[in-house]
Formats: C-alpha cells, sequence, structure tokens
C-alpha cells in the first residue's frame, strides 16, 4: 500500500474506553445513571412520611434498585443498538480490495516475470533504505481502481517460507493454453498444464512464479480486473464466511462442495467473480490449523471509516493488531486485524489512499 507501514508490521496494542484519538471503541454505554422523577413515586412518599421512619428507609431503598435496574435496562438496550448499527454500517461501507502484500527474494527478476509472463505493468516503486526495504507496485490497471499486487523485499532477504496455509493467486486471461506457452517460453514453472477443472468446464492452468508462489491461470472473456483472485486455507468455513461477512462486510458469492476430493470453497466478496477481485477461502476436511510461513504478509482494504471499522472488527470476534489511527509521518489512517484463522488484514481509509497516490 502507498504508506510507510513495515513489511512485518505486527505487535497488538489494546486499549480499553476512547482511544488516543479521541474516538470511542467500545459500545458500552458509560452515561450516569438515569435518576427517576418523585412523579414516578407519586403515592408512596405520603405513606413513608406517615408510616414513619423504618417504611420511609424501606422506600429510599426500594427506590435506588428501581433506579439502577431502569439503568441497566436502558443501558443494555443502548448497548445493543450501538452494536446492531455498527454492524450495519459495514454492509453501507463503500469497501474494495486494494492490494495483496507479500515478500519476495529478488525483487528486479520477480517484476521481470510478472510483466513479460503475465502482462502486468510496473505501477511505481518506492524504496525505504533507512528501513531496509523496496516495495514494487504491480498491476493491470491504475491503483485507485484496481486489485494490485504490493511486492516486498528486504534487504539481504532472498528466500521466505510460503507455508500450507497460503494456496494461491487467481488471474483471469482470455487464452490459458497461449498463456501457459509464454511462460515455458520465458522459463517460468508450470505445474497444471492446461484443461478444465475437475467437475467444471472452466480451463484453467498453475504455474509458479520465481519463488514458488502458486497462480491459477482461469480462462474467461474481458474483464476489468484479470488479477481476480486470493486463496487462503481456513480450518473452519463457516466461521470464516460469518466473520468475513458480519467485519468485513463481504457477500458470499457460492460455495462449492467437492467430497471426492475433499474440499470446500467458498468465494466472498464486493462484487461478483467476473468484474472484482474476492477471496476464495477453502477448507479441507479435517484440517483445522495450517502453518502460515513468512512469505504471504496481508491484504488491504478500503473504508470509509477505520474506527468503525475496528469496531465491528471486535463486535465479530476479531483480533486488532493496531488500534485505529494515523500512520506518522503520512497521516493515513489505518487499523489491522486477524481473522479467526490468523490471516491479517490492513482497513485503509479510502480518501487518506487516494491523497497518497496523488
Amino acid at each position: 500500500m502507498a504508506s510507510s507501514i513495515r513489511p512485518s508490521l505486527s505487535g497488538s496494542l489494546r486499549f480499553v474506553g476512547p482511544s488516543r484519538f479521541g474516538v470511542a471503541l467500545s459500545s458500552s454505554d458509560n452515561s450516569p445513571p438515569r435518576k427517576l422523577s418523585t412523579s414516578h413515586l407519586g403515592s408512596a412518599v405520603p405513606q413513608a412520611l406517615s408510616f414513619g421512619i423504618k417504611n420511609s428507609k424501606f422506600l429510599r431503598t426500594e427506590e435506588s434498585r428501581m433506579a439502577v435496574s431502569s439503568t441497566g435496562n436502558i443501558a443494555q438496550a443502548s448497548t445493543a443498538s450501538t452494536e446492531q448499527d455498527v454492524l450495519d454500517w459495514v454492509k453501507k461501507d463503500k469497501r474494495r480490495m486494494l492490494h495483496v502484500v507479500y515478500r519476495v527474494g529478488d525483487l528486479d527478476r520477480t517484476i521481470k516475470f510478472y510483466t513479460e509472463c503475465l502482462g502486468m505493468k510496473l505501477l511505481r516503486k518506492r524504496d525505504i533504505p533507512e528501513e531496509r526495504y523496496t516495495n514494487a507496485f504491480l498491476g493491470y490497471g491504475p491503483e485507485d481502481s484496481h486489485f494490485v499486487i504490493e511486492l516486498t523485499y528486504n534487504y539481504g532477504v532472498d528466500k521466505y517460507d510460503i507455508g500450507a496455509g497460503f494456496g494461491h493467486f487467481g488471474i483471469a486471461v482470455e487464452d490459458v493454453a497461449k498463456t501457459v506457452d509464454l511462460i515455458k517460453a520465458k522459463g517460468g514453472k508450470v505445474t497444471r498444464e492446461p484443461g478444465p477443472v475437475k467437475g467444471g468446464n472452466t480451463v484453467i492452468a498453475f504455474i509458479e512464479d520465481p519463488d514458488g508462489y502458486k497462480f491459477e491461470l482461469l480462462e474467461r472473456g474481458p474483464t476489468p480486473e484479470p488479477f481476480c483472485q486470493v486463496m487462503l486455507r481456513v480450518g473452519d468455513l463457516q466461521r470464516a464466511i460469518e466473520f468475513y461477512q458480519k467485519a468485513y462486510g463481504m457477500e458470499l458469492l457460492r460455495t462449492r462442495d467437492n467430497p471426492q476430493y475433499k474440499y470446500t470453497i467458498a468465494m466472498m466478496g464486493y462484487g461478483p467473480e467476473d468484474k472484482s477481485a474476492v477471496m476464495e477461502l477453502t477448507y479441507n476436511y479435517g484440517v483445522t490449523e495450517y502453518e502460515k510461513g513468512n512469505a504471504y504478509a496481508q491484504i488491504a482494504i478500503g473504508t470509509d471509516d477505520v474506527y468503525k471499522t475496528a469496531e465491528a472488527i471486535r463486535l465479530a470476534g476479531g483480533k486488532i493488531t493496531r488500534e485505529p489511527g494515523p500512520l506518522p509521518g503520512i497521516n493515513t489512517k489505518i487499523t489491522a486485524c486477524l481473522d479467526p484463522d490468523g490471516w491479517k488484514t490492513v482497513f485503509v481509509d479510502n480518501i487518506d489512499f487516494l491523497k497518497e497516490l496523488e
């Protein structure tokens, strides 16, 4: 992303109550207890005067109990209303998948492969010598309208562990066989020759880039978003679906179960698969945890309000790893979190993101 987020951004800061940016991060009602007016006890007060001190004490105790009970009910209703408001807001928020971040061992080698073999464009490059890393942004169109790749090269690190949890990226092409021939001519590695997907008609192929990241080539007609998928493996598919719907505001586009090969997938995103980038969540029967390695980093999603986003993530059971607020130096507001399977996502303020691109 266009910011000074370090590639290895991690750690968790947790504030209770209002954040240092002046926005409440809790949905609890901290208003003082509402007192009952004397009109609510109109008939009791005269009786207390005639019954003496003992009864007067009883009534004062009862009045206090009623006030506490009433306040508790009001606070509970207010909290429930606030939580529902936040979750409803998520569905209306203008969200879009901005980019995916991962680490490579030779930046120039990877740029050459993506531009010559996959037809991407180098959109921009940024070197941060004081932090000892370099970023390169590549894709099929400008960052303000397309899902792109953010490659990170850390000085002196030439190899990473991709792990078993990351699956692949998806790229839509008009002719899979022709693309595979080009990749072979450039010395690329093809791990699955072109042909129909098992149990379907879509022609696909699989290749690997120089660092071992897998790309699925899907044969489609012209599309505004050729870089179309990020596939991650999850340990509980229903839990993941509910989290991505509730916290991220994504739609469940479709699911497909393949009992023969013992896996189920769920496609989720902010628009149809043929026009926008989507998440492909994969559950392998009986596998609840995956080793993630240190190569794949995160996806970035645009939002109109990082503070409300962080609150919704908490309500949905996600873990905030970077409290919402502006980044030092550039003032772009972000928040970062982990989903229930430990996959990281960074939410970026939409207006701030566009300002950075300028």
